[in-house]
């Protein structure tokens, strides 16, 4: 890995971050309806104007993306929506790509300009800076690496890495050679891991042997022995020395040796070809029942969503264009959540991706919420980005950005993963303020792993609503829909995607019968219905809307979107999804508990709140021990991030004649609903059981409403 010229522990970057060209810039979505203009002869007089086109003329809109972003491919492309079913959409028929091909392609003319590829920094202040023709490199020699190793195109490549430059060399190097990439973060539990890639059943290993977060360092090495173990499909394993470099381990190959290769084929060695379709990751989604959902996006759909997003909407530039010249982006996230994945996008178009490893928060013994805008101003951060909770954190902690060095070069903050209150926003655009950067662009976007994009984001040039996001995507014909299934503005409604898009799930793997992909996104509403582009019903053959189990709301004037929450029982925790089933799975193996049920009351902008309710063996008593037992096996077996808020003590947990759960209605019931609209007792094994729940819910709602 390139380092810095500076001592390890230095925290100031090598090199200034260039100056941004002098506002007031062009936003990118500007440039491209400029390009519609002068090269389609199209011009639209508002953004919803342009939105209903780009979800009508589908294949208009994305042949306009392929061409506005000089994708290229040895052959031509038949169509470009060849089937408009869903699922099952065949996108750009006969062309070939490669992600890691198009990200490489900015090498020669990013380093001419004097631009790093990638900047990262670690909790021990560690900086280190990684070239462009060094990334290439190291792409190069990890994918013959891989090759000399047996990886075919199609074979699984799993890697059990924190956020660091690695991580990203690893990926571009499985994807180059037409492996399939899949990432756990080393902060889940070994149990939650496995569960994600037996299912996959990888041939090549990547591991770390430990991670440093909150101040102290942690030992990943037993993990790994357990991994490898587990997985009988692994045939060669890859060790990476994060917190000792010279770390070995008997028949792991060290992450140094594969990555050295410096020679005339290293030089000359080229990203494969790939159908446009060839699958390129395996990302995990859960629902409530069974195991996580491996979801396998293509080469492709996932390159041009990426651009859409990043681009168009996020307003992130090529860093060495004029226009955006020094463009430094960074998203914190962790390699378990999918913005990792939007980070790592940035490469595509010739940005400079800056990444942190570590607790935004600071140490359990030392909090500092600080940690992140240091980094951010000693790196010339332009775009900043995070999930809603770290900057309502920062507000909670009464932090001052001004105490944190110079940040005027931020000119954009984005946030994701849950909503992002009016209070906060509020907060945050005063304290651009008082730093001398008047109406600070907030980016709020709402999408999900499932699609690896979003659905509702951002517009640099329409007007800024606290508690709102801008606007519906480009390409994505999203909709509110009411309880008949009719779209719906100025109501909550089921949120619903009518038409196809590029990066929807090529298949979930292992779903040899298509049932479960089905069941997940497509089950909710007759085949064909809202299903013509522009509106209406199509035939029962061009499939079903997707339904992503999110409360949204539209402006019917603006355009505006505000997510309420999901509107299913899968947890989401600050952006990161998990099913209630590996939730159950990790408590009721403790021998006290007999039975249990969480849910997540994340709504109308609330922060995440996540009560467990448990059934306990004659005899026990729920007491601090228990509590603590309960808390660590949800910590070790999935993460900490998914430790109840709360745990109670209940006789019975609600169950339906069939057997399940009844987590929905009891989540309707603790969010303000009334019991006879959320369940209907004929329908349960138990309804005596909800006398306690709905006094619960009663004491809850007293409680809230007096704070």
């Amino acid at each position: 890995m390139e380092t810095s010229k500076t001592p390890p522990q230095s925290s100031a970057p090598t090199t200034a971050a260039p100056a941004r060209s002098a506002p007031p810039f062009v936003p990118q979505i500007r440039l491209y309806q400029n390009w519609l203009r002068d090269q389609r002869g199209l011009a639209f007089d508002s953004y919803d104007a342009l939105w209903r086109w780009s979800t009508t003329e589908l294949d208009a809109f994305w042949q306009s993306v392929w061409d506005y972003f000089g994708i290229q491919s040895p052959t031509p492309h038949t169509a470009v929506l060849a089937h408009n079913t869903m699922p099952g959409a065949q996108w750009f028929p006969g062309a070939q790509v490669n992600y890691a091909r198009q990200a490489l392609r900015h090498v020669d003319a990013a380093h001419a300009a004097g631009l790093p590829a990638i900047i990262s920094r670690n909790e021990k202040g560690q900086h280190r800076e990684l070239s462009w023709p060094e990334l290439r490199r190291q792409v190069a020699s990890l994918a013959l690496h891989l090759k000399a190793q047996g990886v075919l195109p199609g074979d699984r490549v799993a890697a059990y890495l924190p956020n660091v430059p690695e991580a990203m060399v690893a990926f571009l190097a499985t994807v180059s050679i037409g492996g399939v990439w899949s990432i756990c973060a080393p902060d889940m539990g070994t149990h939650a891991v496995l569960d994600r890639f037996r299912q996959i059943e990888p041939k090549v290993l990547i591991g770390v042997d430990g991670v440093t977060y909150g101040g102290r360092d942690h030992d990943r090495t037993a993990v790994l022995a357990e991994l490898r173990g587990a997985l009988p499909s692994v045939q060669h394993a890859v060790l990476l020395g994060n917190l000792d470099a010279s770390v070995l381990i008997a028949e792991w190959a060290s992450w140094t040796g594969a990555t050295a290769r410096n020679d005339a084929e290293t030089a000359a060695f080229e990203p494969m070809w790939l159908p446009f379709d060839h699958p390129l990751w395996i990302v995990y989604s859960s629902g409530t029942t069974g195991l996580p959902k491996p979801i396998v996006h293509g080469h492709g759909g996932s390159l041009l969503v990426a651009l859409q997003l990043k681009v168009l909407h996020n307003d992130i530039g090529c860093s060495y264009d004029a226009n955006s010249f020094g463009e430094r982006y960074h998203w914190y996230s962790s390699t378990g959540w999918v913005m990792w994945n939007a980070q790592m996008s940035g490469l595509l178009s010739g940005t400079t991706c800056v990444i942190y490893d570590g607790n935004p928060g600071g140490s359990k013994d030392h909090p500092d919420w600080g940690v992140l805008w240091r980094f951010a101003a000693e790196t010339g951060v332009t775009f900043f980005g995070a999930g809603a909770a770290f900057f309502a954190n920062c507000m909670k902690a009464g932090i001052t950005l001004a105490d944190y060095g110079d940040l005027t070069r931020i000119r954009a903050l984005g946030t994701t993963g849950s909503p992002l209150s009016p209070e906060v926003q509020q907060w945050g655009t005063a304290q651009f303020e008082a730093l001398g950067t008047r109406d600070i662009w907030w980016n709020n976007i709402s999408g999900g792993t499932d699609f690896c994009g979003a659905f509702i984001g951002g517009n640099r040039e329409m007007p800024q609503v606290p508690g709102e996001m801008q606007c519906r995507m480009l390409g994505a014909a999203v909709e509110a829909w009411n309880t008949e299934g009719l779209p719906v503005m100025g109501e909550v409604g089921e949120l619903v995607c009518a038409q196809p898009i590029p990066s929807m799930p090529l298949y979930l793997w292992g779903d040899k019968d298509g049932s479960r992909y089905l069941s997940s996104y497509f089950d909710m509403y007759p085949a064909g219905h809202g299903r013509q582009p522009g509106g209406g019903d199509g035939p029962a053959s061009m499939g079903a809307v997707w339904r992503h189990g999110d409360w949204l709301k539209i402006d019917g004037a603006s355009g505006g979107c505000i997510i309420y929450g999901r509107s299913d029982a899968t947890i989401n925790r600050h952006g990161l999804r998990m099913g209630t089933s590996e939730i159950y799975s990790a408590v009721e193996s403790l021998p006290e508990v007999l039975d249990s049920l969480v849910v997540d009351l994340e709504y109308l902008g609330r922060e995440s709140y996540m009560p467990l309710f448990v059934a306990l063996r004659p005899g026990s008593v729920l007491d601090d021990a228990l509590r603590a037992r309960i808390n660590g096996a949800v910590r070790t077996a999935l993460s900490p991030r998914f430790v109840p808020d709360d745990i109670f003590a209940v006789a019975e947990v609600p169950r339906t004649l069939s057997g399940k759960k009844q987590e929905l209605p009891i989540k309707k019931l603790l969010l303000g609903q009334p019991i006879e609209k959320v369940v209907n007792k004929d329908a349960m094994a138990n309804p005596g059981c909800l006398d306690w729940y709905v006094a619960f819910a009663k004491e809850r709602s007293s409680t809230l409403s007096n704070t």
